[in-house]
């Protein structure tokens, strides 16, 4: 690669500003635009302190620049990136969608490794789809699936005010994943806030239902390549439990514990969803 690829970020909470971290210690990726609302913000000022150039003036700056810019991260909500995906398109500029907004093709970096090329929005999912559509996916290519869930529990303390906005989208999004990625009939995502303390670090069950025969020895090497793929990215993913095949049903868990590059590393699912985002970005643009 000649050049390292520009991006800016819109959204400077936790999920931004954790973001922005992994970019600036990625070799691939530069940020050229941290983009909030309030210059005030903490976020604002942990990138100002970086060194980093910032704009309090949100999707207006998109509207208005004439930097280049090759790829934005958009870490607002679900509502807003209906908006800002529109601006996006209009000014050539390349989005990861942060949010469960359901515009661009459903992006897992371990799972859409020749497709998507074309793509100019990347949705990341949910971090609960990042963290159980492998899992799943791994049970797929060893046995057909009539069923498949996935029941993340996270800290209370990790969910942001996004978070807690988009769950209907976290639910409606998590499960056509779930879905398209094994093609099972049904799927059900379940999302848990756990108030302990201290806080859990994040954990995610993947249950299945089985039709026909499912071969156990290669169900395990399946779910074990898929937590190894991911792990390259997200360290902190770890199987705990499983697989285990009851019959019809299969099990297994998944703890994710976070990077800790700028969030608590019981965040995990902020983690995973960020580590997955620059995989994407650092993949998909690296020509």
């Amino acid at each position: 690669m000649s050049r390292k690829v520009k991006v800016a970020i819109i959204g400077t909470g936790n999920i931004g500003t954790d973001l922005l971290i992994k970019v600036l210690r990625s070799e691939k990726l530069e940020c050229v635009k941290f983009v909030g609302r309030n210059s005030l913000s903490t976020g604002m000022r942990r990138a100002s302190e970086l060194g980093v150039s910032c704009s309090d003036q949100s999707i207006e700056f998109f509207k208005t620049t004439d930097e280049h810019i090759d790829v934005v991260f958009d870490a607002t909500s679900a509502s807003a990136h209906v908006t800002n995906d529109e601006v996006f398109s209009e000014k050539g500029i390349v989005c990861i969608d942060m949010t469960p907004a359901l515009i661009g093709p459903l992006t897992l970096p371990t799972l859409c490794e020749t497709t998507f090329k074309e793509a100019r929005n990347f949705n990341m999912v949910t971090c609960g789809g990042q963290a159980s559509v492998p899992i799943a996916a791994a049970y797929s290519k060893v046995c057909k699936l009539d069923y498949v869930e996935g029941i993340s529990s996270i800290a209370s303390r990790s969910a942001g005010p996004a978070t807690r906005d988009n769950l209907d989208e976290y639910i409606n999004t998590t499960e056509i994943a779930l879905k398209q990625f094994t093609n099972a009939s049904r799927s059900k995502a379940i999302l848990n806030l756990n108030p302990a303390s201290p806080p859990i670090d994040m954990q995610t069950t993947v249950r299945a239902l089985v039709n026909g025969y499912c071969n156990v020895e290669f169900l395990r090497q399946s779910v074990m390549s898929a937590v190894e793929e991911v792990s390259k990215f997200v360290p902190g993913y770890k199987l705990v439990f499983g697989p285990v095949l009851d019959g019809n049903k299969i099990i297994s868990t998944v703890r994710v514990k976070g990077n800790g590059d700028y969030l608590p590393s019981y965040a995990g699912n902020l983690d995973i969803i960020n580590a997955a985002a620059i995989s994407v970005a650092e993949k998909f643009f690296d020509q």
